[in-house]
């Protein structure tokens, strides 16, 4: 697949690249004739960021500056669940140390991301998506449950937002969305059926950038899904 709408040559860098979608983002993009630069970041890239560690978000986006600016910017990291934790049932489920966990993956450490990296945005053609997810979504939670994992999301969306609307009073070209990728076969999702309900990296990696190639500067601060719709916040 190419995308059209960024420049001849366009920069893209891919934060969260180790996990499953992530390195099909990667993969899509390198595939990709008209793209010039694929920067893969992760926990042991070269430079490396660790979403926990503040130094290492602002160290990063400082080292990979010289090679931008950065037509595209994908967030795609993100947790669920860890060895030692589910996502939670019920109130009773819910402690401390799960939620902190949760929030500095899901939410603190991609405020950090965008707060050093939407600098590196192109000018003319800049796309920054951070990927959520629509249990995220407040308005469309009928089934409760999964406490953490939601809030963590729905706090990440009002970052992105806000983000949005500050960044495009300086780069009124910008598009800053939070994007739902929907259900992928990884290990995010395999303890809940995700073999079974899921589609491949590769095919949520190749729909989200037709949907991401589609964006205009007016879709900055949406909740946009893999198919295009737009979801409530």
């Amino acid at each position: 697949m190419q995308l059209h709408s960024f420049p001849e040559n366009f920069r893209v860098c891919v934060i969260g690249a180790s996990g499953a979608i992530g390195a099909a983002f990667v993969e899509a993009l390198q595939n990709d004739s008209r793209c010039a630069q694929v920067i893969a970041l992760h926990r042991n890239s070269v430079p490396a960021i660790d979403l926990s560690d503040e130094a290492s978000i602002e160290t990063a986006a400082a080292e990979i500056k010289s090679q931008g600016p950065f037509h595209l910017i994908i967030h795609a990291a993100g947790i669920l669940h860890q060895a030692d934790f589910m996502p939670e049932k019920k109130l009773g489920d819910l402690n401390m140390a799960q939620m902190q966990s949760t929030f500095m993956v899901n939410t603190f450490g991609p405020a950090i991301v965008l707060r050093h990296f939407s600098k590196l945005l192109d000018k003319q053609r800049g796309v920054f998506a951070l990927l959520s997810a629509k249990v995220g979504s407040i308005e469309d939670n009928r089934l409760g449950g999964w406490y953490s994992y939601r809030a963590s999301k729905a706090a990440l969306n009002m970052m992105i937002k806000t983000a949005a609307i500050e960044i495009k009073r300086s780069q009124p070209n910008s598009v800053v969305i939070a994007m739902h990728p929907g259900t992928v076969t990884s290990a995010l999702s395999q303890p809940f059926r995700g073999a079974e309900r899921g589609r491949p990296a590769s095919l949520a990696a190749s729909e989200m950038l037709h949907v991401l190639d589609d964006l205009q500067a007016d879709d900055t601060a949406s909740f946009v899904s893999y198919n295009g719709e737009h979801l409530p916040w």
